[in-house]
């Protein structure tokens, strides 16, 4: 039985500006490649649009997190995003079908490294150049949402309702980084 323990664990602040995630997912790495670069099937668990994949291209990220489960009601903190919420970002490194980086608003960045395990691919997500207490949250809190929907529609699971599950990732992440402020 393969251990699957580490699609459970929180991401790891590796510095005072980074989180790091590791998930384990089933292979082969072009698979998982294509739920990195391909539109349609990375609209269903983040966000969709067009990718150019070559450094210097161009990522369209289109949110429409009321796509991502059963869930249509957004937070009220949330509802100017009910209708989606799109950006542009540009690919920074890439390396097919095992590196890819881009920008992400405002200032930060994010990586994706694929590593064969077997019949398996490890997923090492690195967000990076976090330089705000709420960014951080948002992000770790974001990132490990988006994770939980890709790992149940790959391991074909009941997908878990975004906001909902959003929530409860965000009170943890919200502990974790006021006891990282407190050292």
């Amino acid at each position: 039985m393969k251990d699957l323990s580490v699609n459970k664990t929180y991401g790891t602040f590796t510095s005072d500006t980074e989180v790091r995630f590791q998930r384990l997912l089933p292979g082969p790495i072009e698979t998982v490649w294509e739920y990195l670069t391909d539109s349609e099937k990375r609209g269903i668990w983040l966000a969709s649009g067009k990718m150019e994949l070559k450094v210097g291209g161009k990522v369209e990220l289109n949110f429409l997190h009321s796509s991502l489960s059963d869930e249509k009601t957004y937070p009220d903190r949330f509802k100017a995003m009910e209708n989606g919420i799109s950006g542009v970002e540009t690919i920074t490194a890439i390396d097919a079908p095992r590196f890819l980086s881009f920008t992400w608003h405002p200032d930060s960045e994010v990586s994706f490294e694929l590593e064969e395990k077997g019949e398996d691919v490890l997923l090492t997500l690195r967000h990076y150049k976090l330089n705000d207490e709420f960014g951080k949250l948002m992000v770790s809190s974001g990132w490990h949402t988006h994770f939980d929907i890709l790992i149940s529609k790959l391991y074909k699971d009941s997908v878990p309702k975004f906001w909902q599950t959003f929530a409860l990732h965000e009170t943890s992440y919200d502990e974790k980084l006021k006891s990282i402020a407190k050292k």
